[in-house]
């Protein structure tokens, strides 16, 4: 029967440092792989940034007039002709700008 290979305890410690540092290693690499991407801000396009204008307008001549808190903006969209604002629009008015 073969005879185990023993080890010196000095072994066994660095054994258990380069592990130790391999672990370590690939936890910051998994770490920094995994951190999510920031994606660039997408511009609002004229056509939107017209619309928010003009929401903008009416909900400034309605705070002179006094009338009422706020304004119910729907998004018209006629399929192929017109550029769906619905995102644009909520992100701006909901303070994500």
């Amino acid at each position: 029967m073969p005879q185990p290979i023993r080890m010196s305890r000095r072994a066994w410690v660095a054994v258990w440092a380069v592990l130790c540092a391999a672990g370590l290693a690939a936890t910051a690499e998994l770490n920094a792989s995994s951190a999510p991407d920031l994606q660039p801000q997408k511009s609002v396009s004229t056509e939107c940034a017209e619309r928010i204008a003009d929401i903008e307008t009416q909900l400034a001549k309605a705070k002179q007039e006094g009338k009422g808190d706020g304004v119910l903006v729907f998004s018209r969209v006629q399929v192929g002709a017109q550029e769906d604002c619905r995102d644009d629009l909520r992100n701006h008015f909901r303070g994500d700008q």
